[in-house]
């Protein structure tokens, strides 16, 4: 068999596996994961109905497999049982509490359908693969709450929060999930605040209760990372010149606090934000590398600054 139908053999394959775990498959977004023309996976399609698949649909709209219609258990190359068991360790340390217990059953269901010699495996090599994590996990007060949350994206319906912020004062909020997001050692939620008539972030281990609600949301939304670029219109344009040498230790927070653009000059590195928390968060996370920083803009951020450094140097003086 030459290269040509191996290839083919085992993109047919995973256009099967796709059709398994998707309700609908299109036939561009199968071209494109498969770098090949659309003309080929009408090919692809043809060849899965000629061997038997019940497959329902048509070229430009999209394909399904017949309600009711069974595979057998699916088969993992080796790469792959690797891979899952990378990936463990890395939802041992990462995943959310409440999801913890849904993974493992999941991961138990993978391993069942494994051929005997890759369960040996996994079992040769799974105690030689560590994630070190130096963060202390968060401990939530209600359990199973990132379930709640993703029905309640999946089914469109409101929920109702008590939620208390980060100077401990508690309200009640009814809110439309958008998505939920992990960042910084802590899960959040961006969804529309009806009280606030606006986008917000909720950190998931501050809500005190939650309750399902049987309202529907009254707007459609789009992806998380929409409204995590740009949750509100209350930006303020901050221009900071910065050091070169120092720039590789702020790889990851300068993203969180509103990254736009980065422009080299012979006098260092320009950077350019937007950002929501111009009046104590972004000044708080400025003086972390201030000495080998210059503020070009706003005016109001180098007072902010100092009056910054005049509390700390009070209080510890």
């Amino acid at each position: 068999m030459n290269d040509h139908y191996l290839k083919k053999l085992d993109r047919v394959t995973s256009i099967l596996t796709q059709l398994q775990s998707k309700p609908i498959v299109r036939a561009q977004d199968l071209a494109a994961k498969f770098d090949v023309s659309v003309r080929t996976i009408y090919r692809d399609v043809k060849t899965l109905e000629n061997a038997g698949i019940p497959i329902i649909g048509e070229a430009g709209s999209g394909y399904s497999l017949m309600d009711g219609y069974k595979l057998p258990p699916v088969m993992f190359t080796k790469e792959e049982v690797l891979s899952f068991i990378t990936a463990e360790k890395l939802m041992q340390k990462f995943l959310h509490q409440s999801l913890g217990n849904h993974y493992q059953t999941a991961m138990e269901k993978v391993r069942s359908v494994l051929k005997y010699s890759d369960r040996n495996l996994i079992q040769n090599i799974e105690k030689q693969i560590d994630v070190y994590n130096y963060h202390p996990k968060t401990e939530d007060n209600i359990q199973n709450i990132i379930p709640i949350i993703l029905e309640s994206i999946a089914e469109k319906k409101q929920l109702t929060l008590k939620y208390a912020t980060v100077d401990s004062k508690v309200s009640m909020r009814t809110i439309e999930v958008v998505g939920v997001f992990f960042e910084f050692n802590y899960w959040y939620i961006m969804a529309f605040c009806t009280l606030r008539n606006d986008f917000r972030q909720f950190r998931v281990d501050r809500i005190l209760q939650i309750f399902k609600t049987q309202n529907p949301f009254l707007q459609e939304y789009g992806q998380i990372n929409d409204y995590r670029q740009n949750p509100n219109g209350n930006k303020t344009k901050v221009r900071l010149l910065v050091e070169k040498k120092i720039i590789g230790h702020l790889v990851n927070s300068k993203k969180y606090y509103g990254l736009i653009e980065e422009i080299e000059t012979e006098k260092g590195v320009e950077m350019i934000f937007e950002t929501d928390w111009i009046n104590d968060g972004f000044p708080r996370w400025l003086i972390t590398f201030a000495d080998y920083a210059t503020v070009l803009e706003p005016e109001g951020l180098t007072a902010k600054l100092n009056d910054l450094l005049v509390k700390i140097s009070e209080k510890h003086t």
